[in-house]
């Protein structure tokens, strides 16, 4: 092992940030983006079918957040570039994308584990694809958190996120495009409710605080 190798240097901007290590992310988030809109597509068909068709939008939650995160990365990538000079418009577009990649993929990261776990406790079997799920919804929220420190998202953008945010826990609870859940946990549709919109409020506080330190440096 070479002296002087620390496991910090793992979490570390030399290591995140590299060329090589995005890619693999980009391409990581990219297929599971494309999965997760896969394992929402049932649901998506038939609330096009019951219901008015801009609903289908707050329907596929993390595959959403995994997009945005995703589109993160590509402007991650493109800092590498020493040619890339991105215009005004890019910069609010990409402070827009950094903040809905932190809030949803925390949110719905936590949110997706949490449903796992809360349905096994009550009997529902985990199998090979809950295990899956609850590894990559589990990195969701992790790399947002990671990378958090390079979002460049202004309070513009929180405002405009918080919005959509809780717009779509209002269309998830009040309207019934929830993901859907086993019949175990219909009866915790109250409390499970109360959790999405703390998990909101908590991702909000999170890109508030990343703000602020950015601000303060």
């Amino acid at each position: 092992m070479q002296e002087g190798f620390s496991i910090s240097y793992f979490w570390s901007q030399s290591f995140l940030r590299s060329r090589g290590f995005l890619w693999l992310l980009l391409i990581c988030n990219l297929l599971g983006t494309i999965y997760g809109y896969i394992w929402y597509w049932n649901q998506m068909v038939d609330t096009i079918a019951e219901s008015p068709i801009w609903y289908v939008l707050f329907v596929p939650d993390s595959p959403t957040a995994s997009l945005f995160f995703t589109l993160s990365l590509i402007y991650l990538l493109a800092e590498h570039n020493p040619e890339w000079k991105p215009s005004k418009l890019s910069q609010a577009i990409r402070g827009f994308i950094d903040a809905f990649a932190l809030i949803t993929s925390f949110k719905y990261g936590i949110w997706a584990v949490t449903m796992i776990w809360m349905g096994a406790w009550q009997g529902v079997p985990v199998g090979g694809e809950g295990w899956m799920l609850t590894a990559s919804h589990l990195a969701m929220a992790v790399e947002a958190l990671l990378f958090a420190r390079w979002y460049t998202h202004r309070l513009a953008a929180i405002i405009l996120v918080a919005i959509w945010t809780f717009s779509n826990d209002f269309m998830d609870y009040e309207r019934g495009v929830f993901p859907r859940l086993p019949r175990e946990l219909w009866d915790n549709l109250g409390q499970i409710q109360l959790f999405t919109i703390c998990l909101s409020i908590i991702g909000i506080v999170i890109a508030a605080v990343f703000l602020v330190r950015r601000k303060n440096r």
